[in-house]
């Protein structure tokens, strides 16, 4: 792989030599090695939880039932289908 992109940051002299420390504790080959690693995990992190929708018990039976309840779609959703059926320019069966 090749390294073509660049990051530059501004520390105070504090934050370095505490990234510094950790990076060796941690056994990282470099400060680099270190802060890339912190960030993935952190990024990875905040992009599950972007994904993820936590319901409770309550609110998942509602959406369980409401799935397997056998109902015709009412005006307002039929229209919010067509509205996004023009946008997204797709036809309806």
């Amino acid at each position: 792989m090749q390294n073509n992109a660049r990051i530059d940051l501004r520390l105070s002299h504090e934050q370095k030599e505490s990234l510094e420390r950790a990076a060796h504790l941690g056994g990282y080959r470099s400060l680099s090695d270190f802060i890339i690693s912190a960030a993935e995990q952190s990024a990875k992190s905040i992009l599950d939880d972007s994904l993820s929708v936590e319901l409770s018990k309550a609110d998942a039976a509602v959406f369980c039932s409401m799935l397997l309840e056998d109902r015709q779609p009412n005006e307002e959703l039929n229209a919010a289908i067509e509205r996004s059926a023009k946008l997204l320019q797709w036809k309806r069966k």
